[in-house]
């Protein structure tokens, strides 16, 4: 008979299972899951400053290069509940190493591709691979760290993809001009590949089974956990659907990731044709915007511990909205819009995980796993829109205007909705 996944934890730390000394375990676990975000988001972020050179290579419209992304986030958004699931009841463990197979396979096979459906098909396969990079990922982060603490984790952790578009924005318009665009996505995979082997072996699904208290926790916090009146208060997914404050911050979280992943698509593109600068200068907007994050997050998202998640999706979500209208009013000014884009990212790296914390602020812990997985599609569904939207917008009028004029428009609605959440 196989071991669980807790089982195995507990069969991997053995000789840990008193209160260990030195590193605790917590470390690793958040080490292991910026890598993932590093290398997750490198995949999906650098789409776009791979995009202008691979539609161009393939005789591509836009709306062709939005719907390959969009095929990626609705496998992505399709399995994220499940990998959610999965996660509560089989541990990240399995799930996060079982699903890099699949997003480092279909990354290599972007390398390959000649037609529009063999891209849709690779990229679908890294789409379904993804959906376990972001839930467990997330889900395993909170549980080895103290409420009080997620913050500083999620935000040291989700400095991961901060790093990731940056060195994105650096290097891949180097290879793409110098090499191929191919060579991206084979460089991706292999590194996809390479966490999938650090997955397997150094992740813990379960802090307590792996011999540790959660880092940061309060000598009292056993006792609160264990207590009959807290286990009366886990709700059913049936209960969760009919739940005011999950829809509430599952339609804010829809209409930010509308705005966000609109603008961070298309903004080397918009820069390079609309505004007619070389790929080189164009591709420093996402260095711009990938260093922004990392000073967002470690800024704000601990920043969240103390005033609260909703005040700061406030402020947020306001920011990003003024930071939108101030790219539709900068023409064609390059430091304006520099200084917008990276104002946009700031908000833009704490936001997810902000929302993903929601998760367990509001919901009980036993079911962090399946929340987030929940409101995934939503966020899922904002981008899947805006790229259609954005890219049929600029196919007919010849410009991002309007499409950045909507995407604003999505922010003020993310900003209404999180405004409306009520106390636990």
């Amino acid at each position: 008979m196989g071991l669980n996944s807790n089982q195995s934890d507990r069969f991997a730390l053995g000789s840990q299972q008193a209160k260990p000394s030195g590193l605790h375990w917590a470390w690793v676990i958040l080490g292991l899951c910026f890598l993932n975000v590093f290398t997750n988001y490198s995949i999906r972020l650098g789409y776009g400053v791979v995009l202008p050179e691979m539609i161009r290579d393939l005789n591509f419209g836009r709306a062709a290069g939005g719907t390959i992304y969009n095929v990626y986030l609705f496998c992505y958004i399709l399995l994220s509940p499940l990998a959610g699931i999965c996660t509560d009841r089989f541990g990240a463990r399995r799930v996060i190493t079982i699903c890099g197979l699949f997003l480092s396979t279909g990354i290599v096979l972007m390398g390959f591709v000649q037609h529009l459906w063999t891209a849709c098909l690779a990229y679908a396969l890294a789409g379904a691979g993804s959906a376990g990079m972001w839930t467990p990922v997330i889900t395993l982060a909170q549980r080895w760290f103290a409420p009080q603490r997620r913050g500083l984790a999620l935000g040291l952790m989700s400095t991961g993809y901060g790093f990731g578009f940056a060195v994105v924005g650096l290097i891949f318009p180097w290879i793409v001009l110098n090499l191929n665009w191919r060579y991206t996505w084979y460089i991706l995979g292999g590194m996809a590949l390479f966490m999938v082997v650090l997955n397997g072996v150094l992740t813990r699904s379960d802090p307590q089974k792996a011999g540790y208290k959660p880092w940061g926790a309060r000598p009292n916090d056993d006792a609160i956990i264990d207590t009959p009146q807290n286990n009366d208060k886990i709700i059913s997914r049936q209960m969760l659907l009919k739940n005011a404050n999950f829809w509430r911050i599952g339609i804010s979280y829809f209409a930010i990731a509308f705005c966000l992943y609109g603008i961070t698509t298309f903004m080397v593109d918009f820069a390079k044709n609309q505004l007619q600068l070389p790929l080189e200068t164009a591709s420093i907007l996402a260095t711009i915007h990938g260093i922004a994050q990392v000073v967002g997050i470690l800024i704000i998202l601990p920043a969240s511990d103390w005033f609260g998640r909703k005040r700061m999706l406030i402020v947020s979500n306001t920011l990003i909205a003024l930071a939108m209208l101030g790219i539709v009013l900068a023409g064609t000014s390059w430091p304006v819009l520099c200084i917008c884009i990276g104002l946009m990212a700031v908000f833009y790296g704490a936001t997810f995980p902000m929302y993903g914390v929601c998760a367990g602020d509001y919901f009980p812990k036993e079911m962090m796993g399946t929340v987030i997985g929940f409101w995934t599609p939503f966020y899922g569904l904002g981008a899947i829109l805006t790229h259609w939207v954005t890219g049929l917008i600029r196919d007919i009028s010849g410009v991002y205007d309007m499409g950045f004029i909507v995407q604003m428009g999505m922010a003020v609605l993310g900003l209404v909705f999180i405004a409306l959440v009520k106390p636990k």
